[in-house]
């Protein structure tokens, strides 16, 4: 079971302009074949179906802590493509005029055809993720190196996104993404070594460029987000400790696993974009709740939310 936050992993500076390009190329990260989408159901797939998790725990463990997190990835993602399409077009309830005119230029049209201006499960072409990505053979070493590979692969696409992008919210995701998935790429890493012997860190960084080159990365870096393996749970997945341990690799700080989940940050606000019906619905009136919150001891917040 996933316990879900109201809570976003980081703090996504809001677009001073919106890009719609941007958007569309960060998508890749998103729903491309070496995307979040594809790292969650990889390892989400391999967690569900681990054989003799009991006598191999300390794998099991690791691999279910970060199919976890892939699933904030994957939120991180989209919400960054949401804040780079907002403002693409002119917010409005009438139609005549063609308030999605300004959409006609933008490379992935699906992000106003087919959503309210918001991401997609699909990657930079539109094209849409498929489950044929997802590769849980049942063999642990054919997992984990496909696992290695995976990460690798996509840190290459962060990278490449990176210097088609320049946009802070777009490149600060980035930063992050790099960091964290350095980190998922080390421990595939590790794991691999303890059940093979063999050394695969010494082929590491793929593509052979540090996350210190990259400004965005090294402000998380700064608090300890390379080397610190969440469980993502209040009481389980400790045993990846027993794989999650040592240096790092790059600066020589000491590895550790934290129970439970990276501290997060309040949802940035994504505005009603009513020329879409997005969300629609426009004579609802939340004070309809008003007298029901109050029996449920949720009035403060419903105070603070409608006020």
């Amino acid at each position: 079971m996933i316990l879900r936050l109201d809570e976003l992993a980081l703090d996504l500076p809001i677009p001073k302009n919106p890009s719609p390009n941007d958007a569309a190329a960060i998508q890749e990260l998103l729903g491309g074949k070496f995307g979040e989408m594809s790292t969650l159901m990889n390892y989400t797939f391999q967690s569900f179906n681990f054989r003799g998790r009991e006598r191999l725990r300390p794998f099991y463990a690791l691999t279910s802590a970060i199919a976890a997190e892939e699933y904030s990835h994957i939120e991180a993602v989209s919400y960054a493509i949401n804040l780079l399409l907002t403002g693409v077009t002119e917010r409005g309830t009438d139609p005549k005029p063609g308030p999605l005119a300004d959409a006609v230029d933008a490379r992935n049209s699906y992000h106003f055809l087919a959503s309210g201006q918001a991401a997609l499960p699909m990657d930079s072409m539109g094209q849409p993720w498929t489950g044929q990505y997802v590769t849980a053979s049942g063999n642990l070493r054919l997992d984990l190196l496909h696992n290695f590979f995976l990460e690798c692969g996509a840190r290459a696409n962060k990278i490449r996104a990176y210097e088609m992008v320049t946009d802070p919210c777009a490149r600060t995701m980035i930063g992050y993404l790099l960091v964290r998935g350095g980190l998922h790429v080390y421990a595939y890493a590790k794991a691999l070594e303890v059940i093979t012997g063999v050394d695969v860190k010494k082929i590491m960084p793929v593509p052979p460029l540090s996350n210190s080159k990259f400004p965005e990365a090294v402000k998380f870096m700064e608090h300890g987000l390379h080397r610190e393996l969440y469980t993502f749970s209040p009481n389980a997945y400790a045993e990846a400790g027993l794989i999650w341990n040592g240096k790092h690799p790059e600066d020589g700080s000491e590895l550790s696993v934290v129970q439970g989940a990276i501290k997060g940050v309040p949802y940035p606000v994504l505005e009603e974009e009513p020329q879409l019906n997005s969300p629609g619905e426009l004579d609802f009136d939340p004070e309809m709740f008003k007298d029901i919150a109050k029996k449920l001891g949720l009035s403060d917040e419903w105070k603070q939310r409608h006020g």
